[in-house]
């Protein structure tokens, strides 16, 4: 284990005894590295999936090998955690088993989640940014939602301001309903606010997790 005032890096045996202490121990470095408690344990909770899944998946049958764990939070605040293994990890199918919630929870917990493989093994990133406190503004417009299940998927109906600051809860939002990419996702935007700069990163992303699993987001702005 090496522990730095700036980064932190952890490698332990493929075991899953050996999940709950990197936990713990990720969560208390992110604490003293001024990493807000919510989204602290967003990264922690995600980062036991990734780990989860290097565990459970990339040393197949009696083989052995190691996990490692890296995080570090940038000047600005954003958190980012690595997860490395060096076996032949792959992605469940989603549509086929239960397997693939694990990414849909890691998508759906922090702002980014980027899966790198390498003939040498996978690296799963994710980052968090830290939440900006805003002024508490009497009577400003929220962003709304609302969800509508159809016969070939789901509108998700958004109603009101999304400023850059609210576009990371917005895609974790539509990232649920899309069910992590395994439902097809139409995103109507007629009742949008004047306020839309935290949009066009949230579609993005979401379009990116429909697109992995086979699926394709609509949108509607007339």
């Amino acid at each position: 284990m090496l522990v730095h005032e700036d980064y932190l890096a952890l490698r332990i045996p493929a075991d899953p005894h050996e999940v709950g202490p990197v936990r713990h121990r990720l969560r208390e470095w992110l604490r003293e590295s001024g990493v807000d408690e919510d989204e602290a344990s967003d990264l922690v909770l995600a980062a036991s999936e990734a780990i989860n899944n290097s565990v459970e998946h990339a040393y197949p049958g009696p083989a052995h090998g190691t996990v490692e764990v890296r995080a570090h939070v940038d000047p600005d605040g954003t958190a980012e955690v690595d997860v490395t293994d060096h076996g032949r990890w792959r992605v469940p199918p989603p549509a086929l088993t239960t397997r693939g919630r694990g990414l849909l929870l890691m998508r759906e917990s922090v702002d980014e989640v980027d899966v790198l493989r390498r003939a040498s093994g996978t690296t799963v990133r994710l980052r968090r940014a830290r939440t900006p406190v805003r002024p508490l503004t009497l009577g400003a417009p929220e962003c709304d939602v609302q969800v509508h299940e159809t016969s070939s998927g789901v509108v998700a109906v958004v109603r009101g301001d999304v400023p850059a600051e609210a576009g990371p809860s917005l895609r974790r939002t539509l990232t649920t309903v899309a069910r992590g990419g395994t439902v097809p996702l139409t995103v109507d935007l007629r009742g949008l606010g004047v306020e839309k700069s935290g949009v066009g990163r949230a579609l993005h992303d979401v379009a990116e997790a429909l697109r992995a699993a086979g699926n394709r987001l609509t949108v509607r702005t007339l």
